[in-house]
C-alpha cells in the first residue's frame, strides 16, 4: 500500500519531504507533481525502478527516460552539450520542456536508449519538485505519469493513490495540476527537432 504525502505547493514542508526522500533513497518508486502533470519518479541508479515503470506503462525498452535536475549546472553533468543547445535549453529552463540529448558515462546504461545513447533531461519550474531534487542531491529518475488505457495523465493525488495503490510505495498530492506533459525536444543530432508538443511552448524550438 502506497504512502500518502499531502504537501503545499508553494511552501512544501520539510519533513514531507525528507520522508519521502528516505523512501527514494529505499529504492522507492513515487508519484509526485510536476510543472506539466504527474510522474513516476525514483532515484537514478535504482536498480528497480526503470522495468517496474515499463511494466505500469506497459514501455518498451526505446522509451526514453528522463532525468528531472535541480539546475542547469547539475543537467550538465548527465547530457553533451554543444554552444548552441546550451544557449538555447538554458533560457528556455526551468520549464516545462524535455530535451533529447546524448547522454554521458554518468548515466547508467540501462536508463539510456540502447541505440542512440541519449536520454531526456529537464529541469521543472515546480517547488516541490525542486525540494524533493535538492533533499536528494541528485536527479530523479521520471517518466510521465500515463496509464496504458488513458488519453491524459492523471491529475488528482488521491486518485493517483486509489488508482496505482499496489504499483508504487508513495504518492505526494501538492494538489489539481495540469494533464499536459512536457514539449519534448530532440537535439540529438545537433539540432532542434519537437517531436511531441505540450505544456512549453514548442515554437521557440521551430
Amino acid at each position: 500500500m502506497a504512502r500518502y504525502f499531502d504537501v503545499h505547493p508553494q511552501d512544501p514542508q520539510p519533513r514531507s519531504i525528507a520522508q519521502v526522500v528516505a523512501m527514494l533513497r529505499d529504492d522507492a518508486l513515487i508519484a509526485y507533481p510536476t510543472d506539466s502533470c504527474y510522474a513516476f519518479g525514483a532515484r537514478m541508479d535504482s536498480p528497480t525502478a526503470a522495468e517496474r515503470i515499463r511494466r505500469i506503462r506497459h514501455l518498451g525498452d526505446k522509451h526514453h527516460f528522463t532525468l528531472v535536475c535541480s539546475d542547469f549546472a547539475q543537467l550538465g553533468q548527465f547530457v553533451h552539450l554543444d554552444n548552441a543547445a546550451f544557449r538555447a535549453i538554458k533560457a528556455a529552463t526551468p520549464g516545462a520542456y524535455t530535451f533529447i540529448l546524448p547522454a554521458t558515462k554518468e548515466v547508467p546504461r540501462r536508463l539510456a536508449h540502447p541505440r542512440k545513447k541519449t536520454v531526456g533531461v529537464r529541469i521543472p519550474d515546480h517547488r516541490v519538485t525542486q525540494a524533493l531534487i535538492r533533499e536528494l542531491g541528485e536527479p530523479l529518475l521520471s517518466s510521465t505519469l500515463l496509464l496504458p488505457d488513458q488519453d491524459e495523465p492523471m491529475t488528482d493525488g488521491w486518485l493517483i493513490k486509489e488508482e496505482l495503490d499496489h504499483l508504487v510505495d508513495a504518492v505526494v498530492d501538492a494538489g489539481e495540476i495540469g494533464t499536459v506533459p512536457t514539449t519534448v525536444v530532440d537535439w540529438s543530432e545537433g539540432y532542434p527537432e519537437v517531436v511531441r508538443e505540450g505544456a512549453g511552448d514548442p515554437s521557440r524550438f521551430a
